[in-house]
């Protein structure tokens, strides 16, 4: 790419903003150029903006620590200054909804890692090596807003992003029946222990609404796009039980699936192996190679040990065996604030950069 796009970031001073600076720094096609976040932040350089609540493991990139904050009440003149944006901003739903609109308006495309449009017909929620058809559904949404350039497209949920992908992968056997439990860092909630003491050495067994989304999600990015209009799938049926655990990065999940046609463990352990998708095949800048790897140690995966494989961005799978009610289970763990969060957004705009969505004003 000879010239850089040019991305803004909202919501930049938060838990998932931090991480999308880190992760943008050196980026081969993106340049962040400016920063978004909530009034009480605007006017002061990113760094005043930030003190005291750097929260991530990486250190603050220097392009960005003297960038002006600007307010989200301005989107007019900060959509003025980029080629589409990442948006992770701490707001009601409904207010997120009004937001991202406004900005796509604006003939603004926007990555959305919010869930306030998941559930929007026109609006894809893409994990780029499953559903990057999905896509589609942009010609369809900008008709809507009538807009020539400017749409919303949103990433998943990210926990179900640590499961959904090794699933994916074995669609072909009919997945039929699944249950998931969900083990979820603390950073999913834009916390660290120091923020939150009370995690220590604990487990909380509800997160409002994470079930749901564990549960009814994937049958969007599992969905359709049939006669200019969206079909979410009917299967397979989920159920979901989802925990807040005492780890900082990395969210685990314990699956059980039955299937329509039983599948030999040779041949699952096969297909992880092999499975990939555009973002591999093109080598678009953010895939990781491969993106599913097993571990064949009972101990693994572990966060501590396997949330960085594939530079954050891979998927790790482990202790496949047979299930005495379902077929089979298995072990999955993603990082939720790269794969999970800011990287799956800004692997969602590459994808959608190459395939012509997102270009330069």
């Amino acid at each position: 790419m000879n010239h850089k796009l040019r991305i803004g970031v909202i919501g930049g001073t938060g838990y998932v903003g931090q991480r999308f600076l880190t992760l943008l720094d050196q980026h081969p096609w993106f340049e962040t150029v400016a920063i978004a976040a909530s009034p009480r932040s605007a006017g002061k350089t990113f760094a005043q903006a930030v003190e005291g609540r750097w929260k991530i493991d990486a250190a603050m990139p220097k392009a960005v620590a003297n960038m002006i904050v600007q307010s989200t009440d301005d989107m007019a003149n900060f959509c003025e200054q980029v080629d589409f944006v990442f948006c992770a901003v701490d707001m009601k739903k409904e207010e997120i909804k009004a937001l991202e609109e406004q900005i796509a308006k604006y003939e603004t495309p926007v990555v959305s890692n919010n869930s306030a449009h998941r559930w929007t017909a026109d609006v894809p929620v893409i994990i780029p090596e499953i559903n990057p058809e999905h896509a589609a559904l942009i010609d369809i949404q900008r008709k809507r807003l009538g807009t020539n350039r400017g749409f919303i497209t949103a990433k998943p949920n990210c926990s179900i992003q640590s499961y959904v992908p090794a699933l994916h992968a074995l669609k072909a056997f009919g997945l039929e029946k699944v249950m998931v439990s969900t083990y979820q860092a603390i950073s999913g909630a834009g916390k660290t222990f120091q923020d939150w003491p009370e995690m220590v050495n604990n487990l909380i067994p509800f997160i409002g609404g994470e079930e749901e989304k564990s549960e009814q999600e994937p049958l969007k990015i599992w969905g359709s796009v049939e006669s200019g209009a969206f079909v979410k799938a009917q299967e397979p049926v989920i159920s979901a039980q989802c925990y807040r655990v005492a780890v900082q990065e990395g969210h685990t999940a314990s699956v059980a699936v039955k299937f329509k046609n039983k599948p030999s463990e040779e041949e699952i352990l096969n297909l992880w192996a092999t499975y990939s998708g555009i973002p591999q095949l093109e080598n678009l800048p953010s895939a990781p190679q491969p993106f599913l790897t097993y571990f064949s140690d009972d101990n693994r995966p572990q966060p501590l040990l396997d949330r960085e494989v594939g530079h954050g961005m891979g998927i790790a799978v482990g202790r496949l065996r047979e299930d005495s009610l379902f077929d089979y289970k298995f072990t999955c763990l993603s990082h939720n604030t790269i794969r999970g969060a800011a990287g799956g957004a800004i692997l969602t705009a590459e994808l959608l950069t190459h395939l012509g969505y997102i270009t330069r004003k």
